[in-house]
Parts: C-alpha cells; structure tokens; sequence
C-alpha cells in the first residue's frame, strides 16, 4: 500500500510517501517540499500548492492520502492557510478517487516517537530510523509529512479492521495503541480502538 502523508502549509506543504508492506514493513519512497512565494497573491499561491500536490498525487498513484488535521491556532493567518492547503489536498485526492485520512499533529507524533508532545527533532530522528534513512528529513515539513503517512500506515484500527486480530498487530502498533489509550486516559477522552 502506497501512503501519501501531506502536512499542510501556504508557504511550505511536506509531501511524504511511503510503502507499507507485508506485516505493515514500511519503506521510504519519496519527500518534498512545494513551496509558494510569500510575495504573490493568495490565488497564485494556492495554485502553486495545488499543482505541486496534484503533480505529486499523480506520480506516486497513492492507495491513500494522510493529511494533518488542522486544528485552532491562536495565529488566525496561520491556520487559514494551513487550512486552504488541507483543503486543497483533499480536493487533489478526491478528484483522483483517493481515500482521504485526517490524523492530528499529536496522533502522528505518538505513533513516530510514542509520545504525543514530542518536539520536531525527536520526529525527524524516529522517521528516519522507522524508515532507515541515512540522514534526517528535512525541513520539519517533510519529516512531518512522512510521520502523517507512517501514522497512517501503523494506526491499529486500521490494522484490526478485516477480520484481523490484535495478536497479528506489529510491536509499533501494540505500543502506539497503549500509548494512545494512556494519552487519551490522561485527556479525559476515551478512544474506540
């Protein structure tokens, strides 16, 4: 299964893409970054992410496109393009027949490090070691796309749909299901897994 892992941005939007194989191996397929300039409109900015996004989607033909949920930030420009690029992807994916995942920054980041609130460093060091990659991925965009598209690929509830049963999850994925349940304990949020 080809995983298409986006974090979402106006001026920089990572774009991941992993192979998740038998027992759910995941291998390291591509990174980027599309970028728009600060200095042109709006317009010509999103049509630069949604050309960028839409080159990407064709040339991987993804199984499945993992975008950040976006969530409020107190800096309200921020979030509105951050939005628009969500938007964008899942308009790419939609219009290729694409299933779209939303996962939060704090979902991926557990499953990457088993920790919910761990920083861009600790990101970048697990992805490239959960995908064997010689040196970090850089900028934090692309780390934080490849994260989206590994939290994709190793999220149990994925794992478990299919008649599949929890003694079959991998290791990652029975440690990122406990931390997942500890951490929504902690929230005060019960989590159907």
């Amino acid at each position: 299964m080809i995983v298409f892992g986006v974090d979402p941005g106006l001026t920089r939007c990572g774009v991941g893409v992993i192979e998740a194989g038998a027992s759910r191996r995941l291998s390291f397929v591509h990174v980027d970054v599309v970028r728009s300039d600060p200095e042109q409109s709006q317009d010509l900015r999103l049509l630069a992410i949604y050309q960028g996004l839409t080159a990407a989607l064709d040339r991987f033909s993804p199984d499945v496109v993992s975008i950040e949920r976006v969530f409020a930030q107190s800096n309200h420009n921020t979030v509105l393009g951050t939005a628009q690029a969500a938007g964008l992807a899942m308009l790419g994916a939609a219009q290729r027949g694409i299933p779209v995942a939303l996962h939060t920054p704090t979902e991926a980041k557990m499953a990457v490090t088993g920790n919910g609130q761990a920083d861009k460093i600790q990101v970048q060091r697990m992805v490239a070691r959960i995908l064997g990659l010689n040196q970090l991925p850089k900028p934090a965009d692309a780390a934080d796309a490849l994260a989206q598209a590994i939290c994709h690929a190793l999220r149990p509830a994925g794992a478990i749909q299919g008649g599949e049963r929890e003694e079959h999850l991998t290791q990652a994925q029975r440690q990122w299901a406990q931390a997942s349940a500890k951490y929504g304990k902690y929230r005060g949020v019960q989590r159907d897994m």
